[in-house]
């Protein structure tokens, strides 16, 4: 197929085109600016000159290809009008084709979950900082009915190849001498490694039938605290952790701190036993002593 990457220059972007273009799939990508489309070339992307704002970039790059992948968010104050707008945008454009429609969602619109190991059928929580990514889950899902092949993707906790928000605490820890956590920090963490996702992002593409939805995770949960004193032992630190009252936290991460303080224990088995998705990658406490951030810690 030739597939359509609202971004494919972010973290999660550039493993989805490569997870694509690994499996024979061509990609094409949103590009705003000319060093974009340098970069996307560069990578054997085609490379589509519009933005998520620009609704009709959006209408005529989706009507050009056999399937749509969103990944681009504006990170601002705007996150979530924006992508409404651009997810109502491009399912209009491929409404009645059965083409395939993939959504970006995440788990923190489920809230904490407790000692419960929550699937996908797991009530809806969310903390403010995505408090309007139910309704656009909806929105995707119940295009099922328009003749899109629609599908929500929950992404846990993202790391690997250096990313995802481990090097946030990494350099609090280097900068403060000692690792964040909020309160005791046994709230639970879910993750999932970001090439594992990608070819979850590829078995669903290509084989997840409309109005799925599917939770991104692997391996088991572990408390906040647990992954802060890995952190610490990756940089030098011992055991040395900082902990934070929520106000504390808010004042540093704003709406984030209480996305950080959920406390979620999820399953990605829905995932595996309906799309024979098996994740392989390194686990998170490994990437974190052995692999890419280890080696980010050396290199600071």
């Amino acid at each position: 197929m030739n597939v359509l990457l609202t971004s494919a220059t972010g973290y999660l972007g550039q493993a989805i085109a490569a997870a694509l273009q690994s499996k024979g799939h061509q990609v094409t990508a949103l590009a705003r600016s000319t060093a974009t489309v340098q970069r996307l070339e560069a990578a054997g992307i085609q490379p589509y000159r519009g933005e998520l704002m620009d609704t009709v970039a959006l209408q005529q790059a989706a009507a050009q290809v056999d399937a749509v992948i969103h990944t681009a968010a504006t990170n601002d104050a705007a996150m979530g009008l924006v992508d409404r707008q651009a997810v109502e945008t491009l399912l209009a454009a491929i409404a009645g084709t059965q083409k395939p429609f993939l959504y970006t969602s995440g788990l923190w619109v489920m809230g904490n979950t407790g000692a419960t190991v929550a699937d996908e059928t797991f009530p809806l929580n969310p903390v403010a900082l995505v408090a309007w990514r139910p309704a656009v889950e909806a929105l995707v899902l119940s295009a099922a009915d328009r003749g899109v092949r629609s599908i929500v993707i929950r992404p846990a906790l993202v790391y690997g190849r250096g990313g995802g928000l481990l090097p946030m605490l990494m350099q609090a820890g280097q900068s403060q001498g000692a690792v964040p956590v909020i309160g005791a920090g046994d709230n639970a963490w879910s993750f999932i490694h970001i090439d594992d996702l990608a070819a979850l992002y590829v078995a669903a593409l290509e084989q997840a039938p409309a109005g799925t939805l599917l939770i991104g995770a692997s391996g088991e949960s572990v408390s906040m605290q647990q992954v802060a004193l890995m952190i610490a032992k990756t940089l030098g630190l011992g055991h040395r952790l900082q902990h934070l009252t929520l106000e504390e936290a808010r004042a540093i991460w704003g709406d984030l701190a209480d996305a950080l303080a959920l406390d979620q224990r999820v399953s990605g088995d829905r995932a595996q036993r309906h799309l024979n998705w098996q994740p392989v990658a390194p686990w998170v406490f490994q990437e974190l002593t052995q692999g890419s951030y280890a080696a980010k810690a050396i290199a600071a």
